[in-house]
């Protein structure tokens, strides 16, 4: 159940970054030069309210753990993010491999 959990959502995570590298692109086609959309501007514009006191409740919980972790995720191209979730969780659902050596019908 856990592995086809993390196929599904890895499919999912993978379909929304192909969707936002689209999107990506049709918009530096439009504008005439690149144009790339963050993981925070995809947060406030998803999350208005929430994205807002992020940062406030991380900072409070540990000051350094926004500049060092959280800042540099934020302003990383939302597509780039979505297709490494989507990868990591694809290899983690993959079924186990076949030992060598043993018999399997046994």
């Amino acid at each position: 159940m856990v592995r086809f959990l993390s196929r599904f959502l890895g499919l999912v995570f993978l379909a929304g970054g192909f969707v936002c590298l689209v999107y990506d692109g049709a918009r530096s086609i439009a504008n005439n030069g690149l144009r790339v959309t963050s993981v925070s501007d995809l947060a406030f514009t998803l999350f208005k309210d929430k994205a807002s006191a992020l940062q406030g409740s991380v900072e409070g919980v540990a000051p350094w753990l926004w500049k060092i972790l959280v800042l540099p995720l934020t302003l990383a191209p939302a597509a780039l993010v979505a297709l490494v979730i989507g990868a990591m969780l694809l290899w983690i659902g993959q079924p186990g491999r076949e030992r060598i050596g043993f018999l399997s019908n046994s």
